[in-house]
Parts: C-alpha cells; structure tokens; sequence
C-alpha cells in the first residue's frame, strides 16, 4: 500500500498524541484537576499551566498566521470562527460538560490517559461518553433534542457587519474599525502576553517542572496540530482527498480535540472495514491512550482500578453522559474548546471555557455540601 499524503498526516498526528499522553501521564495535566486543586485547596498550580497551554497555543496561532504560514479564516474542524454565534449552546454544553468531568473523576484527555494507565472505571467513561458523542453526531438525537432551540438563539453575526466571531473581528465590529490581520494579530499579542505574566507572576508554579511541561507540551501539540492540517502538508493533504476515490473523513484544518472524536471512533468501530473513516480525531485518541501506556509501563505506575461502589458507578456513568453530550454540544472540551478553540481568539471558545470551570466548579462546591449534611 502507497504511503500517501494522508497516511503522513495521520502518521504525525498519532506521533504528537503518543507524546502528549505520556507527558500528560507524567505531569499530571488535568483541567478536571486544574479546578478541584483551585477551589478546594487555594492551589492554583494546575490552573496556571492549563492557562500556560493557551497562551502558548494563542501566541503560536498568531504567529503563523500574522506571518501567512497557516490560515484559519476559512473552514475548521469544527467552526470555531463561524459567524454564527451559538452563545446557548456553548453555555449548556461547557456546564454539562464541567459537570460530567467531574462525576467522571477527568476530562476527555485524563480519561484517555487514565485509561492507558489501567484505570477500568475511565474505560466505563470513554464507553459512554464515546456512545453518547456518537448519537449527537450521527443519528437524529441532535435534531430532535438540541437543535430547535439551538438554532433559535443563535445570532447571526454577519447580519450585524461582523463575519466571524474571532475577537478581533468583533472588536472592530463593536467599534467600526477595519479588520485586519495587524489588529487580528494585536489582540492575540496582547491576550497570549497578559496569560504569560499572570501564569509567571507565581514563584510556585515557576519551580513546579511538571506544571511547566505539562503546559508546555500540551500548548505546543495543539500548534502542531494546527500547522499539520493547515501548513503545506495540510493543503497537500487537501488536495489529495479531493481527488481520491474514497474520499477520507474530515479532511479539513484542524488540531486536537477529544469529545467529537470519541464519536468519530465509535462510527469506524461499527464499520471497520471503512479505512477512510479512520481520521485526525480517531489516531489522536488512540496515540493519546498508547503513550500514557507506554509511560506507565516503564514508570512502573499501570495499575488497574475498579469502582469502589454502586454509587461509584453511577457518577462515573453519568459524567461519560454529560461529557458526550455536553462536548459536541459546545463543539469541544476542555482541549478542544478551551485550548484549540482559545488559540482561534474565537468567543465562542471563551464563553464554553468559562461555562465549563463553572459547571465544574459548582459540582464541587455541591459534592462536598453533600459530604458535609452526610457527616
């Protein structure tokens, strides 16, 4: 078989995952984390190289496409810039989702990581919440649910002189400016530039090595993910598949998200004799799962882990739900959203990043009232 241009992408995406999953494993990058140490402990270690990974990704994004490397003013996987503003759904989607990962002990990247690590019970999550993205993505269970009222509180930004939801394409829509590439390229100077000062400012987080990396490595394979698909090698890629025969799935420019993804998975599993639904999403989550795998094995850290209780089971059955449901519905996670999305300086990215920390955040404030009336 010819190892064409879409078998290199695939081949370079699968590399970046199996690095990130054994970096991830190694640091222990969690957002879910990220938002337990912050609001229960006062400890902002993780929440800051969470922030770390946006800035780099934001600053990087700018960059290559200030200096016309990468574009992404045209179609992505999935719209993060489109004009059309669904503010409701990225609110909904991002608390459900806050709320799952937290009942489902991680985010769709921890669950793969922990997975790759031996945990059962994140096994029992990625399930559900690959079968439930796989619903909202490809059978009608969308349209019936969600889409009426979606799309009846979605604002069509073009309507109002503004044809994309890219923050600086609004700034200068609220103020009737020009949009440009400069005032595109100043607003993500200056966003990636007050995240580095605030991530910096902690003498902590400066000392903590694994923060450093874990932010570092995940900011970095977001930027990769998006000169892959829409450097060179990706307007090669593009060019193949519109003259294949079979045409692959989701050739588009794009870079790494979870929810989606799991979906896409479930998709190829019923149909596996389909090679060309095997995509950037599918590789990413496998490479992901190998190299946390790879990591705990010669850590000597795999150990498998079972649910403690029924109640156990329940929480994490319900969180793989929400995650399933609550990230297609915000058009991505806790990465997709609230990195890859960020770094597009997209609004929409914004609002389903706050919705998330406060989903998660308010499960829990709960989770521990509830401990306490037990106690």
């Amino acid at each position: 078989m010819e190892f064409n241009v879409h078998h290199q992408v695939l081949t370079a995406v699968f590399a970046v995952a199996v690095v990130l999953g054994a970096v991830v494993n190694k640091t222990n990058f969690c957002t879910m984390g990220a938002v337990s140490d912050w609001v229960n402990m006062g400890d902002s270690g993780r929440m800051r190289a969470w922030l770390l990974a946006m800035a780099i990704a934001i600053a990087g994004v700018t960059v290559l496409e200030t200096a016309g490397m990468v574009s992404l003013a045209g179609e992505t996987f999935p719209p993060y810039r489109t004009a059309n503003f669904g503010w409701l759904r990225y609110l909904v989607g991002g608390a459900l989702f806050g709320i799952g990962m937290t009942l489902g002990s991680g985010c769709g990247n921890k669950t793969l990581v922990r997975v790759g690590a031996g945990n059962l019970k994140s096994l029992v999550v990625l399930a559900i919440a690959a079968s439930m993205a796989y619903l909202m993505l490809w059978t009608p269970f969308y349209e019936k649910l969600f889409h009426p009222w979606v799309s009846a509180t979605t604002i069509d930004l073009a309507q109002h002189g503004v044809n994309s939801q890219e923050l600086g394409a609004v700034i200068a829509g609220m103020f009737r400016l020009q949009p440009s590439r400069n005032l595109n390229a100043a607003v993500g100077a200056l966003l990636a530039l007050a995240l580095f000062i605030h991530v910096f400012r902690s003498a902590d987080f400066r000392g903590s090595f694994d923060n450093l990396l874990g932010g570092a490595a995940v900011g970095l394979a977001v930027l990769v993910g998006w000169y892959l698909t829409g450097g060179p090698l990706g307007q090669a890629w593009k060019e193949y598949a519109e003259f294949a025969t079979q045409v692959p799935s989701r050739v588009q420019v794009q870079s790494y998200t979870f929810i989606s993804p799991m979906g896409d998975t479930v998709r190829y599993l019923l149909n596996p004799g389909t090679t060309t639904l095997v995509n950037f999403g599918v590789v990413a989550l496998a490479g992901v799962i190998f190299g946390s795998f790879i990591y705990a094995l010669v850590a000597k850290s795999f150990r498998l882990e079972w649910f403690v209780s029924v109640k156990d089971f329940a929480n994490h059955a319900v969180g793989g739900m929400l995650m399933g449901v609550g990230g297609v519905l915000a058009m991505g996670c806790t990465v997709g959203q609230a990195i890859t999305g960020m770094s597009t300086l997209a609004i929409g990215s914004m609002l389903t990043f706050l919705a998330i920390v406060i989903g998660a955040a308010g499960t829990m404030k709960y989770q521990y009232w509830r401990m306490m009336q037990e106690a």
